[in-house]
């Protein structure tokens, strides 16, 4: 079946449209309306400024998602869209246009979680993956370990408890003067400095838990920059990147290992933003070949925000018997 998907969870807006079944798993189309240069000069995400540009371009996206792909509102089986989690006025926009494509064209509407959508990337360049899984999800606003029990059944057992490692490399990047978004900035270049170069804490907190903190590793390099300048000294760039990238990835693998171990799965895979970044995915890698387990992470064009991501977790919403009405309503957590 076809398979449209909407998604506004931050500054990408994307329409999308793919096939789903039992042996096929294709992506027909996968627009994305990027605002990264309107954010840039802000060094971050302007909510209203994300919201406003959602709804000068869902429109456009969505023609051209379903003229790519050579389909027409008929012949879609299910609407999918991100309902949660993200920026509440972003996630309206997506949410209220599906519900009026859907209502208008008395095709099927699921809501779709973003985190389980970022998981759901991997189904399309993997079209062999099944459950179950140990699934890793590292973006600017989640970092998190899931048991992924079913397609639509996941059990967090590792989180962060404050800020994301996405968000975290967006920050140190804008306060060593790397342009926004500072997390591929950042990954180019970790590969110029000494990753040992700065001591940093582990973002893996101690005890029995899988969780992180990158709170604490922020400040820590922010100390050690401010100290430097106040020395007059511009501390060098490059270490401070392969320092703060070695200290993530690091803690990320750790957990992984340890994850790994004590459900005793046999795949692993990782998504979200950050599964772009090229020391991670040698990292796990590395790590999976030891342990003699699968190691599954999407093309980059896939790990960040996109709609067809959504339209594949869709499909199994869809299949799970789940369905929503026009009383659907975003939610920011």
């Amino acid at each position: 079946m076809f398979v449209f998907g909407m998604e506004s969870s931050c500054d990408e807006t994307s329409a999308a449209v793919v096939e789903m079944g039992e042996s096929v798993r294709r992506i027909c189309s996968n627009i994305i309306a990027s605002q990264t240069e309107t954010h840039r000069l802000y060094g971050g995400v302007v909510p209203e400024i994300a919201s406003r540009a959602h709804i000068e371009a869902v429109s456009g996206i969505t023609r051209r998602a379903l003229d790519e792909a050579g389909v027409s509102p008929g012949d879609i089986g299910a609407v999918a869209v991100t309902a949660r989690p993200g920026l509440i006025g972003a996630l309206l926009v997506g949410v209220c246009f599906a519900k009026a494509l859907a209502y208008a064209n008395g095709i099927p509407l699921v809501p779709v979680d973003h985190i389980k959508a970022h998981a759901a990337a991997a189904y399309l360049s993997h079209p062999h993956l099944v459950t179950p899984y140990l699934c890793i999800v590292v973006s600017g606003g989640h970092t998190s370990i899931y048991k992924v029990i079913s397609y639509t059944d996941f059990e967090e057992i590792g989180c962060t408890r404050d800020d994301a490692a996405g968000e975290a490399f967006d920050k140190i990047g804008r306060v060593i003067g790397l342009p926004y978004p500072g997390g591929a900035a950042m990954d180019a270049l970790a590969n110029e400095g000494n990753p040992d170069a700065v001591e940093l804490p582990s973002p893996a907190l101690a005890g029995d838990t899988l969780d992180f903190s990158f709170s604490g590793l922020k400040t820590a390099t922010l100390n050690y920059i401010n100290r430097e300048r106040q020395r007059g000294v511009e501390p060098p760039r490059a270490d401070i990147a392969a320092s703060f990238t070695h200290a993530i990835v690091s803690a990320i693998v750790q957990r992984a290992d340890s994850a790994l171990r004590m459900i005793g799965m046999k795949t692993l895979v990782l998504c979200g933003g950050v599964a772009a970044n090229s020391h991670l995915r040698r990292a796990l890698t590395v790590l999976c070949e030891r342990l003699g387990v699968a190691f599954v992470v999407p093309p980059t064009e896939l790990c960040g925000d996109n709609a067809a991501m959504v339209a594949a977790a869709g499909y199994y919403v869809y299949q799970s018997g789940v369905r929503a009405d026009t009383s659907l309503n975003a939610s920011a957590i």
